[in-house]
């Protein structure tokens, strides 16, 4: 499994019709979805509940979803992404590749005045909801703190969670190409179908990011794998 965030850009418009309950994964997050957009004023309940929709991977647009470049995933990589990816959504609670949402605004990190924080609001549900899910797994979470505070690990038992730090060539953790690199990532595992963390020692990434097996952490349960930007050509920022 594979989790990403959303990203803050989003595809205006659409062509699907508006959301309703059963039409997104975990349906049994339908309730909770409905409070969150009840807690909303008015006028963002009513454009979010009316608006057109399109697939999620459509509708975000930022720099971690560019770099993925779904739209050109073909055969197993397609089925691979969408079979194992769930973005993590402020509005949304958890979603898959191919649900049909609208457009919206609502951050992990707000605070919505009858929910509070809604990523503290989340996290109870979405660690119930994905528990079944992730037991066994090894599971790649590539979410920012914002998101990852929407679940409860010490609550799940996934065969072993995969985290993800790149520091560059002065040894300073990556912050602006950070999304591009989980993107270029998410696009790796769907292409290669590697399952194991260690399989990172294949990704060549063309700004010279590689596997610092050495730095990593490698836990039973966690792997906390270290990207180590390399000099070289390869290395040089573009």
């Amino acid at each position: 499994m594979i989790l990403l965030p959303p990203s803050v850009g989003k595809a205006p418009g659409g062509d699907g019709p508006p959301w309703r309950p059963g039409t997104l994964a975990l349906p049994d997050l339908d309730r909770a979805r409905a409070e969150v957009l009840d807690a909303l004023d008015h006028d963002r309940r009513r454009s979010v509940v009316e608006g057109p929709t399109l697939p999620a991977i459509e509708r975000y647009t930022g720099v971690l979803y560019r770099e993925l470049d779904a739209a050109t995933l073909t055969g197993p990589a397609l089925r691979r992404f969408r079979s194992s990816t769930l973005i993590a959504s402020g509005e949304w609670g958890l979603v898959a590749p191919t649900d049909p949402i609208p457009d919206y605004a609502l951050k992990m990190g707000a605070s919505l005045p009858a929910l509070g924080k809604v990523s503290t609001w989340w996290r109870p549900r979405l660690t119930t909801a994905l528990a079944d899910r992730v037991r066994g797994a090894t599971v790649w979470d590539l979410l920012p703190n914002e998101h990852a505070a929407a679940l409860d690990w010490t609550a799940l038992a996934p065969a072993r969670r995969v985290t993800i730090r790149f520091v560059d060539q002065d040894d300073v953790v990556v912050a602006h190409w950070n999304k591009l690199l989980k993107g270029s990532i998410v696009r790796w595992l769907a292409t290669s179908g590697a399952r194991d963390a260690r399989d990172l020692a294949d990704f060549d990434h063309p700004q010279g990011y590689r596997l610092d097996e050495a730095g990593s952490v490698w836990d039973r349960r966690h792997h906390a794998v270290l990207m180590r930007q390399t000099p070289g050509p390869r290395g040089v920022r573009r």
